[in-house]
């Protein structure tokens, strides 16, 4: 089971979880990202190309249950304007074993950093501005190359 979704709605996590752990896997790992609110951060917004983003991220969990034989995997991210403490996205990954369930799961948030087509705004009291990727992003996903 793959489930790869872009939404403007919050990420129901519970949900989520329970399609995955459903797959009588013997591990299941997640992650949660959230809207952080370094320097005054008072919005995030995201936009992302549809269609294109869907295509990525399903691509990106193909080759995750390929390489660790996964039972399911889920990526939901968030688009559209989100505050502080807000989940911008959940992966979760279900494998026979916690290693294959926990590797996986870093290798799809490290690589949807970089290769999903996604843009952040930053609203602050002083403005917006558009967020450039963190220069640890490309050698988090290199990694896994």
């Amino acid at each position: 089971m793959i489930r790869a979704l872009v939404q403007f709605e919050p990420i129901d996590l519970a949900a989520t979880l329970a399609a995955v752990e459903g797959s009588g896997s013997g591990a299941v790992a997640s992650f949660s990202g959230f809207v952080r609110e370094d320097d005054g951060v008072r919005e995030l917004a995201l936009e992302h190309y549809p269609g294109m983003t869907e295509a990525v991220l399903h691509a990106l969990a193909e080759e995750a249950v390929a390489r660790w034989q996964l039972h399911a995997v889920a990526v939901v991210h968030r688009v559209g304007p989100m505050a502080p403490g807000e989940r911008i996205v959940l992966v979760a990954t279900a494998a026979p074993h916690r290693h294959a369930a926990l590797e996986a799961c870093a290798f799809l948030i490290d690589r949807l950093k970089t290769d999903a087509p996604f843009w952040k705004r930053e609203r602050r009291e002083e403005g917006a501005r558009w967020v450039a990727a963190r220069d640890g992003d490309a050698g988090a996903a290199d990694r896994w190359r």
